[in-house]
C-alpha cells in the first residue's frame, strides 16, 4: 500500500484528496501545518508528500528545506493557488519533485502522483546483485552466476565509487534498468534522488520539455512554467533508457549538460546549473547510428565512459535455473503463497528455448505458469505451447524443432538428414536462403542474422560430430581455436559432451 501525506490547512482540499485517492491501494494521511508534518514523517514514513506553499506557521518552502535534511529521497510535490516563477524556482531548488497550481486538473494530478510514487519505489527498493538465493530475501535482484554476469557485477562494483557516466547496452528484456538502479544504490549518490526516463515512450515534441522543463508561453499549452527532470534530480542520478531513440536537437542539450552541467529550459534564455549523474541505456547499436549520422558522435563518447554489455539470456543458459527459482520465490512472496516447484522436464525445455524476449519473457512465462498450474508443481502442460515447440537442437536430439533460422534453412532445401547439407544448386540456393533469412528478420526484430546463423551452424556441426571439436571445426571450415572461442561466446558448451 502506498502512503501519501497531504500537508494543507484547507479542509476542503483535504476532503477533495480523500475522494480523489479513495482506494484500498492508497493510505492518505493529512497534516494541517509544516510543524505537524515534520513530526509525523519519521513515524509515518510516507512514500510521497503533497504540500501547500502557504500555511499557518512555517511555510511550505521552509518545511521542504527542513524535510530535505531528514530525507533527501522522499518525493515532495508542492501546491499553491498563488504561483509565481520565483516560488517554482525556490521549490525546485530545495528539491521538490514537482510543482502544481490550484485548482487541480485531477487526471494530471493523478498522473504526477503515480509517477512520483514509482520514483519513490525505485529509490527505496535496493537492487541486490551477486544474489545467494539460498539465504537472501529480497524483492529486486540482478540474478546470475555465469561468467558474463560476473563481468557485469564487477563493473557495477567498480562504478560504485565514482561519478562516471555509464552506458548500458543489450537487447530488450535483459535487465538494463535493474543494472542502472544497482549502480545508483551502490554509488555515493544513493541518498539522493533517482529518476528513470524512457526516451522512446515520450513523444519527441514533449521529450525536451520533460527533461529540461519549459517557460510559460514557450509553446501552445505551456500555461505555466515547468521544471524538468534534470532540475528535479539535481544532486542525484538520472537514467535515460532507450537513448538511441532521442532526436538530434535533444541530444545536443544532453551533451551540454554532460559537458558543462548547464542547460536552458524550452523557451528560456537563462542557464540552469545542475549536478546530475547520467546513466544511459539502449538496445540499438549506437556505433551504427553514429555512422548513419542519427546519433551524435561526441555524445556517444561522452556516454560511453564505462560500458556494460548485458548478455542475452540465450548467451547465459546456465543462469536459467537460478532465474526460475528466483521468480518462483518472488511471485510466491507477492501472492503470499508457498513457492511452487518445477519439473526437471520444464527446466530442460527452458534451457533449450531461445528466449527472444530474454529475462523479461522468462519472468512472464513463470508468472503465467504459476497462475495456470493446478497443483504444487509446474509441469510441461502449464507452460505456453510456443516454448515447447520452438526449441534449440541438442546433442541427443539434433532433429528437434529449432529456431526459425534453422527452419528457414530446412525450408530452402539446404538440409540433408539431421545436419546441414550442401546446396543442391550452389549460389542460387544460397541467395534463396538469404532472402528467407532476411524475410524472417523483418518479422522478428530480435534476430541478428549473422550471430544467429553462426550459432545454429556450430550447434548442428557439434551435434553431427557428437561434440568432437576437431571434426566440427573441419566441417565448418574454421580452426579448432576459432570454434572453441565461438562455443564460449554463444554459451553452448553445456549442451554437448565436448571432446
Amino acid at each position: 500500500m502506498d502512503k501519501l501525506l497531504l500537508v494543507d490547512d484547507e479542509k476542503d482540499v483535504q476532503y477533495s484528496f480523500r475522494r480523489i485517492f479513495d482506494s484500498p491501494e492508497v493510505e492518505l494521511t493529512t497534516a494541517d501545518s509544516g510543524e505537524e508534518a515534520l513530526k509525523l514523517i519519521p513515524k509515518l514514513r510516507p512514500d510521497l508528500v503533497l504540500m501547500d506553499v502557504r500555511m499557518g506557521g512555517i511555510t511550505g518552502l521552509e518545511t521542504l528545506r527542513r524535510l530535505r535534511q531528514i530525507d533527501a529521497k522522499l518525493p515532495v510535490i508542492m501546491m499553491t493557488a498563488y504561483g509565481t516563477t520565483q516560488t517554482a524556482i525556490e521549490a525546485m531548488k530545495y528539491g521538490a519533485y514537482d510543482y502544481l497550481l490550484k485548482p487541480f486538473d485531477v487526471p494530471k494530478l493523478k498522473e504526477i502522483v503515480f509517477a512520483a510514487l514509482k520514483a519513490a519505489h525505485d529509490m527505496k527498493h535496493v537492487v541486490s546483485f551477486r544474489p545467494l538465493l539460498e539465504s537472501e530475501d529480497y524483492e529486486v535482484g540482478v540474478v546470475g552466476r555465469s561468467e558474463a554476469m560476473q563481468r557485469v557485477f564487477k563493473l557495477i562494483g567498480q562504478l560504485a565509487g565514482s561519478d562516471a557516466t555509464a552506458l548500458i547496452t543489450g537487447e530488450s528484456g535483459t535487465g538494463k534498468e535493474l543494472v542502472a538502479r544497482a549502480i545508483y544504490h551502490n554509488s555515493q549518490r544513493s541518498d539522493k534522488p533517482f529518476l528513470a526516463i524512457n526516451c522512446a515512450a515520450i513523444p519527441e515534441n514533449l521529450l525536451e520539455s520533460e527533461l529540461f522543463g519549459h517557460e510559460k508561453g514557450a509553446f501552445t499549452g505551456a500555461n505555466t512554467q515547468r521544471v524538468g527532470k534534470f532540475e528535479q534530480c539535481n544532486g542525484g542520478t538520472i537514467f535515460l533508457d532507450e537513448i538511441g531513440d532521442m532526436s538530434l536537437p535533444t541530444q545536443t542539450k544532453i551533451l551540454r549538460v554532460l559537458q558543462n552541467g548547464a542547460f536552458e529550459r524550452v523557451g528560456g534564455n537563462s542557464l540552469v546549473k545542475v549536478n546530475v549523474r547520467v546513466i544511459a541505456a539502449t538496445n540499438k547499436p549506437l556505433e551504427q547510428a553514429v555512422a548513419a549520422r542519427e546519433f551524435r558522435e561526441d555524445l556517444f563518447y561522452r556516454l560511453n565512459v564505462v560500458r556494460i554489455q548485458m548478455p542475452a539470456l540465450r548467451e547465459r543458459r546456465e543462469d536459467i535455473h537460478l532465474l526460475v527459482n528466483y521468480f518462483l520465490r518472488k511471485f510466491a512472496q507477492l501472492q503470499k503463497q508457498t513457492p511452487k516447484s518445477i519439473s526437471s522436464e520444464v527446466i530442460s525445455i527452458f534451457e533449450s528455448y531461445h528466449w527472444p524476449g530474454n529475462v523479461r519473457e522468462l519472468e512472464n512465462v513463470i508468472h503465467r505458469s504459476m497462475v495456470v498450474a493446478k497443483g504444487d508443481a509446474i509441469l510441461k502442460g502449464d507452460i505456453p505451447l510456443e516454448i515447447t515447440t520452438r526449441r534449440l537442437p541438442t546433442a541427443a536430439s539434433p532433429t528437434a524443432v529449432t529456431l526459425p533460422v534453422v527452419e528457414s534453412i530446412a525450408a530452402s532445401g539446404l538440409t540433408s538428414g539431421s545436419g546441414i547439407g550442401a546446396p543442391s544448386d550452389g549460389p542460387t540456393d544460397l541467395v534463396s536462403l538469404s532472402r528467407l533469412l532476411f524475410s524472417w528478420a523483418r518479422k522478428d526484430t530480435q534476430l541478428k542474422i549473422i550471430p544467429a546463423v553462426e550459432r545454429e551452424l556450430i550447434i548442428q556441426a557439434l551435434a553431427e560430430t557428437k561434440g568432437n571439436q576437431v571434426q566440427a571445426a573441419k566441417m565448418l571450415g574454421i580452426t579448432r581455436a576459432t570454434l572453441r572461442k565461438r562455443v564460449d561466446k554463444f554459451g553452448i558448451k553445456q549442451m554437448f559432451s565436448i571432446s
